[in-house]
């Protein structure tokens, strides 16, 4: 107990029991002893239950209090209870500061901002900003139905996937269909989740203005290096002695730029495309037609093996998966020392299907798989210009997988090689068709 309470508490007591003293003597005086004493002790009583009572109701009305000067417990009970009373009003002005300027930071963001009831998915409190990007009002739509206030996004099914549902990166705004939407979910309590809007509009276009600069420079600069190219086949070193290593040199250079030009030319279309073609892939021809081509492109300093236990086919575009197949056998073939073994097998997984192409080659450090399927990005630029890769290939590849709901995982080991995996789901497998190929060609 702190010394300046307990001296209080010590002053009461001696306070009553001098009372109780007092009017013991006048008792004994008056010849009553005990009845001085029981009235003096009935009236310390009632003082105390009367300043309790004081207690209690400036408690109950929340008065404000105020400090007393005398020195007993009552007296020191009112300043205590004076000081905690000013501390929590000033805990309270500090956390309604706070409030106000978190308040005023979320309305001052230019994203939409909505704070919705987790279990009743209903709105709670939204920002300016979500007015003009959703088309909230206040105060007419706070405790709205957001699936309701929010039509024609398709936000029920999303809503329902809660912590798992993944971010919608191109919606149309409710408020004005010009405007595109990144929308967001972040469950950031048990009870309430963060609903975040953002105006894609004018990086969608850059990034439109970008694929169309691409795709029309790309288309210019075709034909003057197909001409390039082609008079480049028709001079002979014999006409022009000592010019063979330079030929030689400009045929290859500019065949690479014919081929990084057609790589532009098919990322954009890829990129521009929503839905791929809905075909059954036969699965056996395709994998005779990525040995032989990785075989073409090895000649013969490689071992390559092919395996086949899925028993499926697959369902998109051939034309599509045998460009982001061959892409891997290529890539598998160029950066594979020779002597290394390539291996390409397709087998059954769990929910789908998976094509696998693995070699033994230099492999890729760690730090580097996250970006690998990032446009012109390259692990090893002198590595690449050895092996005539443009660096577009698994980008390629990404997009074509993207287009058939399927994802690409890398997984690598320097000196040991590296494994890369095509992963189909359930839905773009289809039964074995019968195939008319010999014994020989058939995967093993």
């Amino acid at each position: 107990m702190p010394g300046h309470i307990q001296s209080a508490w010590l002053k009461t007591l001696a306070s009553v029991a001098a009372a109780l003293l007092l009017a013991g003597l006048l008792g004994l005086l008056a010849g009553h002893p005990g009845a001085g004493v029981a009235i003096a002790a009935l009236g310390v009583l009632a003082w105390h239950y009367w300043r309790l009572r004081q207690v209690l109701m400036r408690l109950t009305a929340r008065q404000r209090w105020e400090t007393s000067d005398g020195s007993g417990v009552w007296n020191e009970l009112d300043r205590l209870l004076y000081r905690n009373q000013r501390e929590m009003r000033a805990r309270k002005r500090r956390l309604l500061d706070m409030l106000r300027s978190y308040r005023a930071a979320a309305a001052a963001l230019p994203d939409a901002v909505v704070v919705v009831d987790r279990n009743t998915q209903r709105v709670q409190w939204f920002n300016e900003a979500a007015s003009s990007l959703l088309g909230l009002r206040h105060p007419g739509d706070r405790h709205a139905a957001l699936v309701e206030r929010l039509q024609p996004l398709p936000l029920a099914h999303w809503l329902a996937a809660g912590r798992h549902a993944e971010p919608i990166l191109d919606a149309d705004s409710p408020a004005d269909p010009g405007i595109r939407l990144h929308l967001r979910l972040i469950p950031y309590s048990d009870n309430y989740w963060l609903l975040l809007a953002r105006d894609v509009t004018k990086l969608l276009h850059l990034e439109q203005v970008r694929r169309d600069f691409v795709a029309n420079v790309s288309h210019e600069l075709r034909t003057p290096l197909t001409v390039v190219h082609g008079y480049l086949d028709m001079m002979d070193p014999e006409d022009f002695p000592g010019t063979g290593p330079m030929l030689l040199e400009m045929r290859k250079q500019s065949q690479r730029m014919a081929q990084l030009v057609e790589d532009l030319l098919t990322l954009s279309r890829l990129e521009s495309q929503q839905h791929s073609e809905q075909e059954t892939v036969a699965m056996t021809p395709m994998l005779i037609s990525l040995r032989r081509e990785a075989e073409a492109l090895s000649h013969g300093r490689h071992r390559i093996h092919i395996e086949d236990s899925a028993g499926v086919d697959l369902l998109g575009s051939s034309k599509e998966l045998h460009s982001a197949f061959s892409n891997l056998v290529s890539n598998a073939v160029r950066y594979t020392p020779a002597g290394g073994r390539i291996a390409i097998t397709f087998a059954r997984e769990p929910g789908g299907a998976v094509l696998s192409v693995t070699d033994s080659g230099y492999g890729i450090p760690a730090s580097h798989l996250p970006r690998l399927t990032e446009r012109f990005y390259r692990v090893s630029s002198s590595r690449s210009r050895e092996s005539g890769g443009t660096g577009l290939g698994l980008s390629i590849v990404k997009h074509i997988l993207g287009l058939h709901q399927a994802r690409l995982e890398i997984h690598s080991e320097v000196g040991k090689g590296s494994m890369f995996c095509c992963h189909f789901d359930s839905d773009h497998l289809r039964p074995r068709l019968p195939s008319a190929l010999s014994a020989e060609d058939r995967p093993a």
